[in-house]
């Protein structure tokens, strides 16, 4: 499976942690590796800040992996993009975000990417992940 970050997950363990807590990018993708092994799932980690590059790491998942934990970030609330590259490569893909997007700006509780996505998960913390991992695990 490829657990694929967003935009300013980089900076995870120190953007507002208040919000979305205080573990690094780094140790989330060494918990999704550690959950995909007690799942029997191998995982693969990436991240960018680039809208393309994300769709580049998408496209490149075909054929490659079983399916797709993805975080987009604030993409998730505008990139129509993102959606059709989602819906092109005919995996599962898992939206997720550590945040409840429900609760937070207006801007925000919309993502134009779930109707793509098999699932949602908001508001779990980085725990979401794991959530997420679980669902491909049941698919697989």
């Amino acid at each position: 499976m490829l657990v694929l970050n967003g935009p300013n997950l980089n900076l995870l363990g120190t953007r507002e942690p208040e919000i979305y807590g205080s573990a690094t990018l780094r140790q989330v993708e060494n918990q999704c590796r550690r959950w995909g092994q007690e799942l029997g799932l191998a995982v693969t980690t990436a991240h960018s800040n680039h809208e393309g590059e994300l769709i580049e790491q998408l496209h490149h998942s075909m054929n490659r992996y079983g399916g797709v934990v993805f975080n987009p970030g604030a993409f998730a609330h505008y990139s129509y993009a993102l959606h059709d590259a989602i819906k092109a490569i005919a995996l599962p893909v898992v939206e997720i975000h550590i945040s409840d997007i429900s609760k937070r700006e207006e801007w925000r509780r919309r993502s134009v990417i779930a109707p793509a996505c098999v699932a949602t998960i908001s508001g779990e913390g980085v725990d979401g992940y794991r959530t997420a991992l679980a669902i491909l695990a049941d698919q697989a």
